[in-house]
Order: C-alpha cells, then structure tokens, then sequence
C-alpha cells in the first residue's frame, strides 16, 4: 500500500488510484447490499439521475461521487435499507448518500497513512440529469464504471492539487 503522496499522478489524474477505488466500492456493496458489482467498459450515453457525492479534506483534498439512474438508485436503497423498491420513497437520497460516504472512508482508509488524516463531509444527494459538475481546481477525475444488478453506476475521484 503507498501513501497519498506516492502514488502516480498523470497528465490524466491518479489513474494508480483506479484499483483501491474499485476495491472499496466492492467492499462496501457486498457488505451493504449483498452483491457484486463488476467492471464495464464505459457506455456511451444514458441518463445517470441520481448523484451522490462526498467531498475529501485534509492530506486528500477532492470529491468521490457516484452515478446511477433512478431504478438503481431505487434499488440499492431497497436492499440497503431491506424494504421494497416501491416502498423506498424519500429514503433514497438518504441511502445513496451514505452508500458514497461508505465508499469514500472505505476508499481513504485503503491509502496508507490517510485514514485519519482525511476527513469526510456530509454527503450531498443531486437529483437530475440536466447539469454539468466543475470542479473549480479544474483537476483531472478517475472514473470507473460498474455494473450493479445489470445497471451501470460510475464511481468517479476528482483530487485536488
């Protein structure tokens, strides 16, 4: 395990960062929800409605969000939350927001020597599709995509310099 500060940075970002976020996004959805996720190649269009982001502070400063659609969203908060999808309602913002803060610590803990030293925010839940996300340090993102439950979500890291 390296430390923040020795792992690889690019032209295109902390691609070195790829195989700790998928690890702790596994982890946390096998421990939260009982499933597996796994890899997809980046898919090209689609409507992803629902993001929840955390933002990092500290030795590891940068936001973790993740994306879905609706149904997906529906979906983790059901099994989460152990209700039925049709039952899930406001509940959802709520589950997503704490599955990202799940995947956030799970990831910062997973970089040596910045578990304490990164702190997380609360989680914020954005519903919709019609906007655009920038990042005023206007640092490159790593971005993975996975498949839960034959749904794509994208698990992205943005860290600032």
């Amino acid at each position: 395990m390296k430390s923040a500060d020795e792992m690889p940075a690019t032209e295109n970002g902390h691609e070195g960062w790829v195989p700790l976020m998928e690890l702790a996004a596994r982890e946390v959805f096998e421990l939260m929800l009982g499933c597996k996720l796994t890899l997809l190649e980046p898919p090209s269009g689609g409507s992803l409605e629902i993001t929840s982001m955390v933002g990092l502070a500290g030795k590891l400063c940068g936001v973790l969000s993740i994306r879905c659609d609706r149904k997906s969203a529906a979906l983790m908060a059901s099994k989460m939350l152990s209700v039925e999808v049709e039952k899930v309602g406001v509940q959802m913002s709520d589950a997503m927001g704490e599955i990202a803060n799940m995947v956030a610590g799970n990831f910062k803990n997973k970089v040596s020597g910045l578990g304490d030293g990164c702190m997380l925010s609360p989680p914020t839940v954005i519903t919709g599709s019609d906007y655009d996300m920038h990042s005023l340090a206007d640092a490159p993102a790593v971005e993975i995509h996975l498949l839960f439950e034959n749904m794509p979500i994208v698990i992205t890291l943005q860290v600032h310099p």
